[in-house]
């Protein structure tokens, strides 16, 4: 660990030496990407420098824990447990600071909510999630819109896409991805029964122009008349849009506007958000079959979330975490179990990148 520190700090102040530089400074754009890069290294420095500080304090009072004045070696022998201890939480935090950093993390991102398994109460539980991501949102400060959404008719939806846009939002909703499981009486059911129905939740980083390029000729761009409730003139003009990649066949649409050209410009983020999940999705497939021939493979459920409302429960099957607060879930309360999916997937990279 402490000679990829070092290799750290030495590429810093590298970097910094750039900045002096005025070949650098005469170039914008390479001053930009300097300054970035220096930026992104400075905490590990600062903490590293801090932890140097603090192993010459202890390697200075340590002599005196043998000094022949009893009062005095007690006060050396705390001062050196308090720098331990400091020492200590310095390491945690260097270690955490060596993990890599998803390049994802500061994106915006788009959540794409689907019924699954369950009928009618499929679609109903897709409507609550949708709610519970949008209040979840709005704690977090972040902005939701709303790019299509196909209702049931009976309050829920099969499909509903959402653009999530603000600081961190890949960070925190990535760990979303999956089949959530939701187990309660229906309200379509007359008998009691309880009921287990699925939808499945994906996240897609929202790609930026410089990651996707889509050849206009690579896409057949279709309208048609919006369907569902809408106000005076939706359902009268061809203003829904669909948009077939023909070199992949993903199909993107979009009703959600009034105008034909903003239901275009929306429907062609997400066809760019899900060519970009897709590329990283083949990226990760091979890295991952290598791995597996490394180390065996170690498949798990689809299933990564259950909500059980006759016991009030929230489990997430990944890290065995349940929660008995299941209201407070749905009205968007996820920092908990959130918080401890980030500290789980922490502590895998770091056992992977550090020996």
């Amino acid at each position: 660990m402490f000679d990829k520190l070092r290799q750290i700090e030495e590429r810093w102040s590298e970097l910094n030496r750039q900045l002096s530089d005025p070949a650098v400074i005469a170039q914008p754009a390479v001053y930009a990407r300097t300054a970035k890069a220096a930026s992104e290294l400075s905490e590990t420095v600062q903490k590293f420098a801090e932890y140097k500080s603090v192993l010459a304090r202890i390697t200075e009072v340590r002599p005196l824990t043998e000094d022949p004045d009893r009062e005095m070696r007690e006060m050396a022998q705390l001062d050196v447990d308090e720098l331990t201890a400091r020492q200590a939480r310095i390491e945690e935090d260097l270690r955490a600071l060596l993990v890599p950093r998803d390049p994802n993390d500061d994106r915006n991102v788009f959540l794409e909510i689907r019924a699954g398994a369950g009928g009618d109460e499929a679609g109903l539980f897709a409507a609550d999630l949708v709610r519970m991501y949008t209040k979840y949102a709005e704690r977090q400060r972040w902005k939701v819109e709303m790019m299509d959404v196909h209702p049931t008719g009976i309050g829920g939806f099969k499909e509903a896409i959402l653009l999530v846009q603000g600081r961190g939002a890949w960070s925190r909703l990535k760990f979303e991805r999956g089949v959530h499981r939701v187990q309660r009486v229906p309200a379509t059911e007359s008998s009691g029964r309880i009921h287990t129905s699925t939808v499945t939740v994906a996240v897609l980083p929202e790609a930026e122009d410089v990651d996707v390029k889509v050849d206009d000729r690579d896409v057949q761009v279709d309208v048609y008349r919006s369907s569902g409730p809408g106000g005076q003139g939706v359902n009268t003009t061809d203003s829904a849009v669909r948009l077939t990649h023909l070199p992949t066949g993903l199909v993107v649409t979009c009703q959600d506007e009034r105008s034909q050209i903003k239901n275009r410009a929306k429907a062609m983020r997400v066809l760019k958000a899900r060519l970009l999940e897709r590329a990283q999705t083949e990226q990760a497939a091979a890295i991952a079959a290598d791995r597996r021939s490394q180390v065996g493979t170690g498949e798990r459920s689809e299933r990564i979330r259950t909500y059980n409302f006759p016991q009030g429960r929230v489990s997430d099957h990944r890290i065995n975490l349940t929660l008995h607060r299941l209201p407070a879930v749905l009205e968007g309360d996820l920092d908990e179990l959130i918080d401890a999916l980030r500290d789980w997937e922490q502590s895998q990279k770091l056992a992977e990148s550090i020996p």
